[in-house]
């Protein structure tokens, strides 16, 4: 009754789970095989022993193989098709050589009674194809244990109760049919079929409170393992339910212990990883890991029943540092002036209209100062282009090691450069040119054996910006910047010349 009740309840809950199908025939199999061997024991006449037998063996052959196939099933192995026919072969001859029997006595060499027992009992003396079934019946059995073993590494304690019971429930019908062959037993009686169903009554408690085939499935469970991405599962009310081992590198605080916790509880201590995760946002996240920046994409899938209704959600980590990196280096070389290595125009335009739209809304002030290499003509005609693209390099790289973290150096064009020095007065931004004027001046480059002296000129203006005002624009105070540097070459080159509205009226 145990087995038949899990048949059929399997046949209505779990025939689509993995290893299902072969739940329900091996059940099937118990239910006709122990109801006949109670018929037998039920017997008077060797006649009906006899008949009895033969309805036990119409199953007793498929019930180790449709155990193997139902663990083969569970771990989401596959059994070739030759392997699949040949055990079915051995199984139908098994039936076969029973049946027919009387025929060539091939199966048991002999079947009687008993004479030492109170009750009908037979006595059977098998024949070669008897241990020939014997060792298939074992087996199937043994190679059905040494698969669930197998699921036991890097298991969640449900796993692992439920792989436990089913071996449990495999074994126990075996030790009870060794004590039969060590003929121990009360009165000669095979208790196989006896504790057969305590096996099915352990297999019941896997399949109802362990959830057998149902929770999470070990055939889904090597998939979930074996992926390269951290996932964490969660249930409708963000109770961790599940994660595999790859999320452990990401977020070492999750634990066993984590497992019926809520998300929230596990990772208290990322505030902002939990907001991303309840709210379900898709989106870019950044961990050190072992000292290293690593960025993750946080991606969610639902969880659906058999009746399509959201029961929970994986939460995937996936790691995108290279593309991360990579759309960082492309933005930069989108940004960069190949030959100087400082902003071009446009992304130095781009970044001090940041600078003034943040004054615009805050108050302040800001400097521009344009400059340009003197005679640089000259110096293009006489040594060739080679020489002026070094002079270029080594005007720029003296440029940016004069100026502060904050400040935003740009190649306007040619030979001119652009700088932007937010919260700078002119006359601070006057200091930092004439520096900068004189370290050039007075230092010289050696090209091919010649010296080749370099100065240089600046115009600087400056923007004073009320909170509120957005009438100003990087590129008006480069304007008069620019009137300031042709002032100074006006006035004789190698020299800093300030924007004065009294001078340079608008």
């Amino acid at each position: 009754m145990i087995s038949l009740f899990l048949s059929i309840y399997a046949f209505l809950k779990l025939r689509d789970a993995p290893g299902g199908k072969y739940f329900i025939l091996a059940a099937a199999m118990s239910a006709i095989f122990t109801l006949a061997y109670a018929f037998e024991l039920a017997s008077t006449s060797l006649d009906e022993i006899k008949f009895w037998l033969k309805i036990e063996y119409l199953a007793l052959p498929f019930l180790p193989l449709f155990v193997l196939l139902m663990c083969f099933d569970y771990v989401g192995q596959k059994v070739k098709r030759g392997i699949r026919n040949s055990l079915f072969g051995i199984a139908t001859l098994t039936v076969l050589m029973q049946t027919t029997n009387d025929f060539h006595h091939f199966y048991y060499t002999s079947i009687g009674l008993k004479t030492d027992t109170p009750f009908a009992i037979a006595d059977l003396e098998g024949g070669p194809w008897f241990y020939i079934h014997s060792l298939f019946l074992y087996g199937c059995i043994g190679a059905s244990i040494v698969i669930l073993f197998r699921q036991l590494r890097n298991k969640n304690f449900k796993f692992q109760m439920q792989v436990l019971l089913m071996i449990a429930g495999v074994l126990v019908p075996v030790v009870a049919s060794f004590f039969y062959v060590a003929d121990v037993t009360p009165h000669g009686i095979d208790l196989g079929p006896v504790f057969m169903s305590v096996s099915f009554i352990l297999h019941g408690i896997a399949l109802l409170p362990f959830q057998m085939f149902n929770v999470a499935p070990i055939a889904r469970d090597t998939v979930f393992e074996s992926m390269e991405e951290g996932a964490i599962v969660l249930n409708q009310n963000n109770v961790i339910v599940d994660y595999n081992q790859a999320i452990l590198k990401i977020l070492p605080v999750l634990q066993k212990l984590a497992i019926g916790k809520a998300v929230g509880e596990v990772l208290s201590e990322s505030r902002l990883l939990v907001k991303i995760i309840l709210r379900e946002q898709k989106c870019d996240y950044e961990l050190y890991i072992d000292g290293k920046l690593l960025h993750f994409q946080i991606r969610f899938s639902p969880v659906l029943n058999k009746k399509d209704v959201v029961v929970g959600k994986i939460v995937t980590f996936v790691n995108v540092t290279e593309r991360v990196e990579m759309e960082r280096t492309l933005k930069q070389l989108a940004s960069i002036d190949g030959l100087t290595q400082v902003f071009n125009r446009t992304f130095f335009l781009k970044k001090a209209e940041e600078v003034f739209s943040r004054l615009s809304v805050d108050g302040g002030k800001a400097s521009v100062i344009m400059f340009d290499i003197d005679h640089f003509k000259k110096v293009n005609d006489t040594f060739g282009h080679a020489t002026g693209d070094t002079v270029l390099s080594y005007i720029a790289r003296m440029a940016t090691e004069s100026l502060r973290e904050g400040d935003i150096l740009g190649r306007y064009g040619g030979e001119e450069f652009v700088v932007c020095l937010p919260d700078t007065s002119i006359d601070a931004a006057q200091k930092v040119a004439e520096a900068l004027r004189k370290e050039i001046s007075e230092s010289y480059l050696m090209i091919e054996g010649k010296r080749l002296d370099l100065t240089l000129s600046f115009g600087i203006s400056e923007a004073q910006i009320d909170a509120g005002e957005f009438g100003c624009s990087i590129q008006d105070v480069m304007g008069k910047a620019d009137q300031a540097l042709y002032a100074a070459k006006e006035n004789g080159r190698n020299r800093v010349e300030l924007f004065m509205k009294q001078f340079y009226p608008i």
